[in-house]
């Protein structure tokens, strides 16, 4: 389970990382073109993903962050009772344990979170978002792509034998 929590802290490490380094040399709202359908544009996000219950008043920020913290918990545990050969549902676990961690840390510290990845086509914009984003995405799209046995892999002997 180590390295598993190792490439959590991976996510966390560089997620934390960017968004100081954001937080330090950017000033709020400013972009910087980086290719021509994406941007770094800082901002801070009160709600959850994409901005959502942003403007509920500020009791969504213990909510939000005590929410994280017990979906930190349970895949802590359901990690540990993951068997050796899950390794795809190993690697998607730990990814949405370091992004959750990551924005968590962001709530209890600042009240919000710093998003700072802006992709877009011509004026339409998807929401800002950032690395500990990026993991929770990937992972929860690698469960998803698992529970629909979407990576399971036949091997073409035992198939031709079947028919």
């Amino acid at each position: 389970m180590l390295k598993w929590l190792g490439l959590s802290l991976l996510i966390l490490v560089l997620d934390q990382a960017s968004k100081l380094t954001i937080d330090a040399t950017m000033p709020l709202y400013s972009s910087i073109a980086i290719l021509p359908s994406f941007n770094l544009t800082y901002v801070r996000n009160t709600g959850a993903a994409f901005s959502f219950l942003s403007e509920a008043g500020g009791w969504q920020r213990w909510f939000f962050a005590a929410l994280a913290l017990s979906i930190s918990v349970s895949i802590i545990i359901w990690m540990k009772r993951l068997q050796k050969h899950e390794t795809l549902l190993a690697v998607a676990l730990s990814l949405v344990l370091g992004g959750a961690i990551g924005n968590l840390i962001d709530r209890l510290a600042y009240g919000y979170v710093i998003d700072f990845l802006d992709i877009f086509y011509n004026t339409w914009h998807w929401p800002a978002f950032n690395i500990a984003d990026a993991g929770i995405t990937i992972g929860v799209i690698l469960m998803l792509a698992e529970s629909l046995g979407l990576t399971k892999h036949q091997d073409p002997i035992a198939t031709d034998i079947q028919n």
